[in-house]
C-alpha cells in the first residue's frame, strides 16, 4: 500500500485519495450531496480541505471529527 502522508503525496494525489475514499464509503459522489452535513459533520470538502492543502494529516482530521462523540 502506498503512503498517503502529506510528505509523500502531491495536492492532486490527495484530492484523488479523499474522493476515492469517500466514494467507497457511501457509494455516491460528493457533488451536490449534503449527507455528512446533515449528520452535523459539515460539508465534506471543508472537513478534508486541510489534508488536501497539506496542513493536517487525515489521521488528525478524523481524530478531531470523532472527539465529541468519544467518551
Amino acid at each position: 500500500m502506498r503512503s498517503i502522508l502529506i510528505k509523500d503525496t502531491t495536492r492532486e494525489e490527495r484530492e484523488k485519495i479523499v474522493h476515492q475514499a469517500l466514494y467507497g464509503y457511501c457509494g455516491s459522489d460528493c457533488e451536490f450531496c449534503s449527507g455528512c452535513d446533515s449528520l452535523g459533520g459539515g460539508r465534506i470538502e471543508a472537513i478534508y480541505q486541510p489534508y488536501i492543502d497539506g496542513i493536517k494529516e487525515i489521521r488528525e482530521i478524523n481524530e478531531e471529527y470523532r472527539a465529541p462523540f468519544v467518551r
